[in-house]
């Protein structure tokens, strides 16, 4: 991980170690918002019976919460370009806690969409505002890998929640929330101790006139928001996010697929619940890989200014198959019903070895979720390849959003397709075949990133001749 430029760290007002400590709070945070979103959906059956709501309208929580989220971001990022980014990241820590807070001790189904929405506006401000901080943190020389790190925090938090909503919400749906508001508090107060990073340090072209105690005080203004849309890399990297998170967006369902599967081998609710998280969790491990994928991001992009977009078109394009095949291959479920969740844990995790179809749609899950992980490292890198510090968090805030849109869409269009697949195919098959079919979004997504690496050559080239100039006049 590269903290620096070459220059004494006391150039920048703080040591390494302060330096790598305000990574860590930036990562750790980025994930923290993500076990948020990762919290519902294995407690949507549990949430619907205490609200005596259908699931499908906590299906629809979901969805709106992600809308909201990317929403909000723009604004939260578009501020964080012009003034102080940390007190903006501190305040949106604090009202996604007490949206979360709120979300536990909700009594009824309307208050707990409005404490989600709460959630959901303070989580738009900790993934702009914090990937515009950790940019100015990064050398473009490792962008890639330490952007995979980023997106990995965000997945890791994901499945975080996603395995302690299952376990720790099994028996009560509302200890998870109140839990995660506890450890938000706590994350703000680290935000007091991380230093205020400055716009643009780590950018070689940059870095003499800094370290001779120049400011870069360039700010984003409205006239910027065409010359930014005017990018074309920047257009395809926006728009590939309609497409890829509709299909990410259903996968947030997974948890429910294998419940399901679980329950139509005469398991008890509870008893599937768990089955569920752990399988979800256990097959979204090779997310882990996305750190493989910025790495051969970095080393291609040095060979050709095409290369993270190419690699991003690759993976996601050839996890499309494995994909398919995870969502059919049957699995054979041997856990002691009604057993405590620390046997059942393990009877799941034995059954890897024991059971033929486990192992294979294990290892068919590690091989799409490597592939699609590839999108993540490079799509962030990108973003700060192609764009001048002080627009980086309002694009990606602008990808952010339409990636909310795609990832609502996914999310709550899934819900839809597998209530109206159900006369035709039986629980759990109709799951199977919803979630299958939404992955065929990823071949337009595919398609974009390809596009992308055409346009991205002349768009980082004129980035990097922009800031040789603005370093002249500094």
């Amino acid at each position: 991980m590269t903290l620096s430029t070459g220059r004494p760290a006391r150039a920048w007002g703080g040591g390494a170690t302060h330096r790598f400590y305000s990574v860590v709070v930036f990562v750790l945070l980025a994930s923290l918002d993500n076990v948020a979103i990762g919290l519902v959906p294995p407690l949507y059956g549990a949430i619907a019976d205490s609200f005596a709501v259908p699931q499908r309208l906590l299906g629809l929580v979901t969805a709106v919460s992600f809308l909201v989220s990317a929403v909000a971001a723009v604004g939260w990022a578009y501020f964080g370009d012009r003034t102080n980014r940390k007190p903006l990241l501190m305040i949106g820590t604090l009202l996604w806690a007490a949206g979360t807070g709120g979300s536990g001790l909700a009594g009824d189904y309307p208050t707990f969409l409005a404490a989600q929405l709460l959630a959901a506006v303070g989580l738009g401000a900790v993934g702009s505002v914090g990937f515009s901080v950790v940019t100015d943190l990064i050398s473009p020389r490792r962008r890639g890998l330490v952007m995979s790190f980023w997106g990995l925090s965000q997945g890791v938090g994901t499945l975080a929640g996603t395995l302690v909503g299952g376990l720790l919400g099994a028996t009560d749906w509302r200890r998870p929330f109140l839990l995660l508001t506890v450890v938000g508090v706590a994350a703000t107060a680290a935000y007091l101790f991380t230093y205020d990073i400055r716009r643009g340090q780590s950018e070689p072209e940059l870095v003499d006139a800094l370290a001779g105690g120049a400011e870069y005080d360039y700010r984003i203004s409205r006239a910027d928001l065409p010359v930014i849309l005017g990018r074309r890399t920047n257009r395809w990297l926006i728009l590939q996010g309609l497409t890829a998170q509709a299909a990410f967006g259903s996968l947030v369902w997974l948890p429910v697929l294998f419940a399901e599967r679980a329950r139509d081998q005469g398991y008890s609710p509870s008893t599937a619940i768990v089955v569920g998280s752990v399988f979800a969790t256990l097959f979204q491990l090779g997310g882990v890989l996305s750190i493989v994928g910025g790495l051969i991001g970095d080393a291609l992009q040095r060979r050709t200014p095409s290369g993270r977009a190419l690699v991003a078109a690759v993976g996601i394009l050839a996890a499309v198959p494995f994909y398919l095949v995870l969502f059919f291959v049957p699995i054979r479920i041997e856990v002691p019903d009604g057993a405590g969740t620390g046997a059942i844990v393990r009877a799941v995790l034995g059954s890897v070895v024991t059971e033929p179809t486990v192992g294979l749609s294990l290892l068919t899950a590690l091989l799409a979720l490597a592939l699609t992980s590839a999108n993540s490292p490079n799509w962030f890198a990108l973003i700060a390849d192609a764009n001048p510090p002080e627009h980086r968090g309002t694009v990606y805030s602008l990808g952010n959003l339409v990636n909310g849109v795609g990832r609502a869409a996914g999310n709550g269009l899934v819900g839809v397709a597998f209530h109206g697949l159900r006369a035709a195919f039986p629980p759990p098959l109709n799951y199977a075949v919803g979630l299958a079919a939404f992955q065929l979004f990823f071949i337009p997504t595919g398609i974009m990133y390809w596009l992308a690496a055409r346009t991205s050559p002349k768009d980082i080239s004129d980035v990097e001749h922009l800031l040789h100039t603005r370093a002249e006049k500094l």
